[in-house]
Formats: C-alpha cells, sequence, structure tokens
C-alpha cells in the first residue's frame, strides 16, 4: 500500500500581532511615587543604623565593648541623620509629627514612623547614660530597646514597598526584606571596618561576607520570581544601579576578605560595601518608578 502522505497544518498566526500593552492616551495605570531623593537615602541610613545597633548590643555581650561602643554611635548618627531625610521630604516638621499621633500596626509606615521614633530615643538615652558613667545596666538598658528595634527598622521599609500597589515591588514583597537585611548587615560590617576597632575586624569583615551572600542570593531569588517584571532591574536607570551596585557588592566583600593584613584594604572593602547598600536602595527606588511609568507592568502582574 502506498504511504499515505501527512500535510502538515500551518500554524495558526493571530490576526492582530500581540503589542506591549498600553493606556488610554499614554498615561501610567499606576501612579508614580510622589517620594524625593531624601527617601532612598533614608532607606539606607536607617537600614544601617538598625543593623549597626543590633551588632552593638551583641558586641556588648560578647565582651567587645570597644567594638559595641563604635557600633552604637554610627548607629546614634544615622538615627539623628533619618528623621531629617524624612522630615525633609515630607516638607514640614509637623507632617512627621502628625504620623505619630495615632499608632496602626497594620500600617506599616506608621510603625515605622514610631520605630524610627523609639530607635532614636533610645539610642540617644544609651548615649547619655555611657558619657555620664551610669550603671552599665542602665546604658545596657537602652542599648537592649535600642537593638530589638533595629532590626525592624532595617527591615520594615521592604514591607512599607511590597504594601503599595507598584508591580514591581508588590510581586517581590516576600524576599525584598531579605535583600534589605543581606544589605543592612554588610553595610553595617563595612561602616565597623571603616571605623577599624581592633578587637572587631574579624567579626566585621564577616559581617560584610555574610550580608552580601545573603543579598545577592535573594536579589537573584527575587529577580528570578518576578519574572517579566524584573526588567526594570536589567534596563534603564534601575538597571545601571542595580549593575553598579552587584560589582560594588562583591568587590568590597573580595577586598574585605584580602584585608586580612591590611587595613588599607579592609578600609576599601568597606567604603564599597557601605556604597553598594545605598546603591541597591536607589536600584529598587528607580526600579519602581520605571514599573510605574510602563502599564505593561501592571498588566502582566495581573496576567501572571
Amino acid at each position: 500500500m502506498a504511504a499515505v502522505e501527512r500535510r502538515e497544518e500551518p500554524a495558526e498566526r493571530p490576526l492582530v500581532p500581540r503589542e506591549r500593552p498600553r493606556s488610554y492616551y499614554g498615561l501610567p495605570i499606576v501612579r508614580r511615587p510622589a517620594w524625593t531623593w531624601e527617601v532612598p537615602l533614608y532607606f539606607f541610613t536607617g537600614g544601617t543604623a538598625g543593623a549597626l545597633a543590633a551588632v552593638s548590643i551583641l558586641a556588648r555581650w560578647s565582651g567587645q565593648h570597644r567594638m559595641g561602643r563604635s557600633a552604637r554611635r554610627m548607629a546614634l548618627a544615622g538615627a539623628l541623620v533619618s528623621p531629617a531625610l524624612l522630615i525633609s521630604d515630607l516638607g514640614r516638621p509637623a507632617r512627621f509629627l502628625n504620623m505619630l499621633r495615632v499608632l496602626r500596626p497594620t500600617s506599616p509606615m506608621s510603625l515605622g514612623s514610631w520605630t524610627l521614633a523609639g530607635f532614636g530615643t533610645a539610642l540617644g538615652m544609651a548615649e547619655a547614660a555611657d558619657l555620664a558613667g551610669l550603671p552599665v545596666a542602665v546604658t545596657g538598658t537602652m542599648e537592649g530597646a535600642a537593638g530589638i528595634l533595629g532590626p525592624i527598622l532595617a527591615n520594615y521599609t521592604a514591607v512599607l514597598l511590597g504594601d503599595t500597589a507598584n508591580p514591581t515591588w508588590r510581586g517581590g514583597r516576600h524576599l525584598l526584606p531579605f535583600v534589605f537585611s543581606g544589605s543592612s548587615l554588610a553595610a553595617a560590617g563595612g561602616a565597623l571596618c571603616l571605623a577599624g576597632p581592633g578587637e572587631g575586624r574579624a567579626a566585621s569583615r564577616r559581617m560584610v561576607v555574610v550580608g552580601t551572600a545573603l543579598e545577592q542570593a535573594a536579589f537573584l531569588a527575587m529577580e528570578s520570581q518576578l519574572g517579566p517584571l524584573a526588567e526594570p532591574y536589567r534596563t534603564g536607570r534601575g538597571g545601571r544601579l542595580a549593575q553598579a551596585h552587584r560589582r560594588a557588592s562583591w568587590a568590597g566583600a573580595l577586598l574585605v576578605l584580602a584585608g586580612r593584613r591590611s587595613p588599607l584594604l579592609q578600609r576599601l572593602g568597606g567604603a564599597l560595601a557601605l556604597g553598594s547598600s545605598a546603591l541597591l536602595r536607589q536600584a529598587v527606588y528607580r526600579a519602581g518608578f520605571q514599573a510605574a511609568d510602563d502599564p505593561a507592568y501592571l498588566v502582566e502582574s495581573q496576567e501572571s
């Protein structure tokens, strides 16, 4: 019998080619964030200060008092700068005080404002008690309060971003706190590497390396989870900042490892760790602007 010749049916082609989703008159579907340049800088200073406060109390408990004092004082500097940045963004000090009128545990912004206020107060009282020569129990109690609030301060900004309607921020809400935690830990280690306390050099280096590894692993996992919504982290200004952050982060970790016998290399690595943490906040911030400007990201988030 003659073999029956099979004819392959041509693949169906859509009558109308798929285009990138657009909105009416090209206007964004999601509003751009109203925040100004002070906000990503606050994310950095607040996160670093929060991690330093936690390190301060741990160093004290382990007997590394010089390292603990250095960490506390740098955390206090961050606690003083952070409200100034927020007030500058809000425009008037009264607006910041209004956020403290009512505590709403379900609101990341309300919880963060109260955390920042309590954090700075506890650190200020700890420093005053230390300078006044009060018993160690008094200083330790205040440091302990700041150490408890520190991790909350370092992470609530990631929760705040994930609680918005911005598709890229909301899509990464489960992993962004781990990204910020690792970044804050690396920045705290970098700050201590710059300060150079002899008894805490090894611990400072470990903080940079562990923080960098956590941050990079979480960021890669977040990009994989986001899928097409991760495009703002690879293109445009957000992509350039993210790429600069990765390079500075790994370079900082390598330099602090190489700086075991070289204080100069350790300080350079610490500076890069701090810079990479600031670049990360800028990258996440700018990626949110790009996602808000392009309606395609919101449509894709609805389809997935």
